[in-house]
Parts: structure tokens; C-alpha cells; sequence
């Protein structure tokens, strides 16, 4: 699948109804072989910057949840393997934060819409669905 591909993909998940960080996560679930359902449940409590307390944005949660699938270890004592996942966690947060400004939801939300288009659920359209192309596109690059 190309970056476009991927990119669009997880824009429709998104346009679906699911979360940011699913939307992202469910874009790359078929290259890991992770199980739709299950990429669905473990993603399903990041949206609205971790379980709306407005934190880190769910997109940018979705994608560190890419590179675990990608880089992650699996044996406690591979610190090596460890320390690169979270090297490559970084590296997202801070790409994104080199687009946007922000990681942070709360900030995002503030900076591109107001509160009334929030409570009215608009900025999904203003913002967010733009937010996770942006972090699936940076992922694609990254895996």
C-alpha cells in the first residue's frame, strides 16, 4: 500500500466513526497481521487525547502504537530493542509537533477551533480528520 493509500485509508476509518488513534492503528493493522477487532479495542480509549482528558492526541497515540508493532520488544531484558521504540516514539512526537505546534489535544483543539465548534463536535471536520492523515503519513515514513 503507498503512502496515499495509507494516508486515506485511515482518513475513511476516521470518517467511519472510529477515534483517531484506531483510525491510524487500523491503517496499519493488515502489514502486522494484528486482528481487526483487536486493533479496534486496544485503540478504542486513546481518542479525545487518551479518553478526552484532552492529552496527547489520539493520532499521535495511534501511531506509537504502530511503531510498537514495528519496533517494539518483547523480551524484558532487550533494552536495546527497548531504547530504539522509544527513540522512534520521539521522533513521531516530534515531527508532528513540527507540523502542528503541539502534540497535546487540549492545544490543538484551542489553536483551530473554538470551543463552540468542539462542543458541537465540528472540529472532527476542521481538524482532526486532517491530524490523522498527517500522523498516518508520518508513520508510513517511519515503518
Amino acid at each position: 500500500m503507498t503512502k496515499d493509500e495509507t494516508i486515506t485509508k485511515a482518513q475513511s476509518f476516521f470518517d467511519e466513526g472510529y477515534a483517531c488513534s484506531q483510525s491510524v492503528l487500523l491503517a496499519f493493522g493488515n502489514r502486522f497481521n494484528l486482528d481487526e477487532n483487536t486493533a479496534k479495542l486496544i485503540s478504542s480509549t486513546f481518542g479525545g487525547g487518551m479518553g478526552r482528558l484532552r492529552q496527547k492526541c489520539g493520532a499521535v497515540t495511534g501511531g506509537f502504537m504502530v511503531l510498537g508493532l514495528k519496533y517494539g520488544n518483547t523480551n524484558p531484558k532487550d533494552m536495546d530493542t527497548k531504547l530504539l521504540a522509544y527513540q522512534r516514539v520521539r521522533e513521531l512526537n516530534q515531527q508532528f509537533e513540527n507540523i502542528h505546534g503541539t502534540s497535546i489535544c487540549a492545544e490543538l483543539l484551542s489553536k483551530h477551533t473554538s470551543e463552540d465548534e468542539v462542543i458541537q463536535r465540528k472540529h472532527h471536520a476542521i481538524l482532526c480528520r486532517k491530524l490523522v492523515g498527517d500522523a498516518a503519513g508520518l508513520v508510513y515514513d517511519m515503518v
